[in-house]
C-alpha cells in the first residue's frame, strides 16, 4: 500500500529524517515508536503533504505523493489525526462528518448512512446534534477519527491518538482501530508513546531514533533489541 524510500527532511542545517526506508502492506497496522524528537511527527507531516520532503520517495499504491499538498494527498486517500484534535468546534458532530463528503458524488441518503455508521461506531451518535466543542478531549479524538473514516481512506495516519484519553475511551478507540483494516481495507500508521496499545494493535513495529529506523519487527523482537534498550534507557 505505502512505500517510503530514502526519505530525507532537512530544516536548515538540521536533518530531521535521515533516509527512511519502509513499507506498509495493505490492511495492516504499522506501529511507530521513538523518543521525542526522533522524527515521528515529521514523517507523518511529509506523508500527508504538510511538509515538503527534501528528497526521497513516498508512493501510495504506486502514486508518488511528494510534491502534493495536504488537500491533494487527502484526495489520494490519506487521512490524518493530530495529537491535539483539529475538529470544527462550532459545528455539530453531524456537520463535522459532512465536511469530507462535500466533494464526493453520493446521495444524501448515502451520506447520512455513512455518517450514522461511524458516529455509532465511536459511540457518539446520540450526541450528533451537539457542538463538537462540548465533547471531552477523548471524545474529540473519536470524532476526528470518525470524520476521517467517512471518506473511506486507503491510508490512515494516527498521531498519538491515546494521549490524554481516559482508559474507558482508550479501550473503545483501540477496538475501533483494530477493526479498521479488515472492515474498510485501509492501512494504518500508528504513532504513540502508549507502548501497550502499540504492542496490542501493530502487525509490525518500527523504532525511530534521530531520524532513522533503529529497529523493526514484532513486539518481542523490538523489546529485546539492544539498540532500542540503549536508546530508551541508556547504555
Amino acid at each position: 500500500m505505502l512505500n517510503i524510500d530514502g526519505l530525507i527532511k532537512d530544516f536548515g542545517g538540521l536533518r530531521a529524517l535521515d533516509g527512511l526506508d519502509f513499507e506498509v502492506p495493505a490492511r495492516s497496522i504499522l506501529g511507530v515508536l521513538g523518543m521525542n524528537g526522533s522524527g515521528k511527527t515529521t514523517m507523518l507531516n511529509c506523508i500527508n503533504g504538510l511538509y515538503d520532503a527534501t528528497s526521497g520517495s513516498i508512493r501510495l499504491g504506486g502514486k508518488e505523493l511528494i510534491g502534493l499538498g495536504p488537500a491533494d494527498v487527502f484526495g489520494e486517500g490519506v487521512g490524518r489525526t493530530f495529537q491535539v484534535p483539529r475538529i470544527f468546534a462550532r459545528m455539530t458532530l453531524w456537520d463535522n462528518l459532512a465536511v469530507p463528503l462535500l466533494s464526493r458524488r453520493m446521495s444524501r441518503a448515502e451520506r447520512d448512512e455513512i455518517r450514522a455508521f461511524w458516529l455509532k461506531k465511536v459511540q457518539l451518535y446520540e450526541l450528533r446534534h451537539n457542538y463538537a466543542e462540548e465533547l471531552s478531549g477523548g471524545q474529540q479524538k473519536l470524532l476526528e477519527l470518525a470524520r476521517i473514516m467517512v471518506s473511506r481512506p486507503r491510508l490512515v495516519l494516527l498521531d498519538e491518538p491515546f494521549a490524554g484519553v481516559n482508559p474507558t475511551l482508550s479501550r473503545l478507540l483501540i477496538g475501533v482501530i483494530r477493526e479498521m483494516p479488515e472492515e474498510t481495507g485501509c492501512s494504518v500508521i500508528l504513532v504513540s508513546h502508549d507502548l501497550t496499545s502499540i504492542y496490542e494493535l501493530s502487525h509490525d513495529i518500527i523504532v525511530m531514533h534521530e531520524g532513522r529506523i533503529l529497529a523493526r519487527g514484532d513486539a518481542a523482537t523490538v523489546q529485546a533489541n539492544p539498540d532500542v534498550i540503549e536508546a530508551y534507557l541508556g547504555a
